[in-house]
């Protein structure tokens, strides 16, 4: 009798697990169903102040929706405006996405959310202070972002520093240029900073991030390569040898860089051959221009 018992509580116990484990994602389900609305109306805005007011709601209810436990193996791979990308420790991930404003230009958003496996929410707000930054290249941390969409992430623990991460991130700028970015991440017990002297190569001391900028109607490629053993970019190039630093001239002049880590740090390689070209397609834009002359620059 006692062992019959024993089974059926086991049931019970078993039962009211599983219901509790499929009422997690049936809830964050609904936030995202609410989120997906939520986005929609602020793209229908009809000007910058809506926009602005329904993102605040859309920032509200993601924070709601991370507040439920076990969010962070919640994919939110429905809400096609987010960025969502994961460290391969598994430590933190990353949630970043935008807002075009009626001059062309971009207002990001993000938030880390730290794997605390089933403990509390911590999460660090991503406050874009693009336009505020005296110094682009300056060391910043969450609350003076440099804000991008991010779409990759590539863990650094060799070397005598903390282990760091590079993010890779596409930057919307204004009607003419875009802008994609290396940006650094890194963790002090409860702080973190972007940027970085990591960097070394020529015309690269004292660069604690990397900023590309090209014109509105090319593409780049930013993007790990596993058989390079780096992450390879697009050089970019004036298309008038006589034009330089006007950024909406510049695109791809159809050779490579990159960036190989060696003891911790990232070592520029310029004019590098790869054995399969890289995916040269841009979230936003067409292929670039053939045939420019080159002008290095970063």
């Amino acid at each position: 009798m006692k062992l019959i018992r024993f089974y059926i509580l086991l049931i019970f116990g078993t039962l009211s697990f599983s219901i509790k484990a499929q009422q997690v994602p049936n809830q964050l389900n609904v936030f995202q169903d609410s989120l997906i609305k939520i986005s929609a109306r602020v793209v229908a805005a009809q000007s910058d102040a809506q926009k602005l007011e329904v993102n605040g709601s859309f920032v509200k209810t993601l924070v709601e929706a991370l507040k439920t436990p076990n969010s962070f193996s919640y994919p939110f791979d429905s809400l096609k405006n987010v960025s969502v990308i994961k460290s391969s420790d598994l430590a933190f991930r990353i949630l970043s996405w935008y807002v075009l404003l009626e001059n062309g230009t971009y207002r990001y958003y993000g938030a880390i959310q730290m794997n605390t496996k089933s403990g509390p929410l911590k999460l660090y707000p991503l406050i874009d202070q693009t336009e505020s930054l005296a110094d682009p290249n300056s060391i910043t941390n969450n609350q003076k972002w440099f804000g991008a969409r991010y779409y990759e992430i590539v863990p650094v623990t060799s070397g005598n520093r903390l282990p760091y991460y590079i993010l890779l991130g596409w930057k919307g700028n204004t009607q003419a240029t875009t802008k994609k970015v290396i940006d650094i991440l890194s963790f002090d017990k409860d702080n973190l900073t972007f940027g970085a002297p990591v960097f070394e190569g020529k015309a690269l001391k004292g660069k604690n991030r990397i900023i590309f900028e090209y014109a509105k109607s090319n593409a780049m490629t930013l993007k790990t390569n596993l058989k390079a053993g780096m992450i390879v970019f697009d050089h970019l190039a004036s298309f008038d040898s006589e034009i330089k630093d006007k950024f909406e001239y510049y695109g791809s002049d159809g050779t490579f860089d990159g960036f190989k880590i060696i003891g911790g740090r990232l070592k520029l390689q310029e004019d590098i051959t790869l054995n399969n070209d890289p995916n040269s397609s841009d979230e936003l834009y067409a292929d670039p221009k053939k045939n420019v002359k080159p002008i290095r620059k970063f």
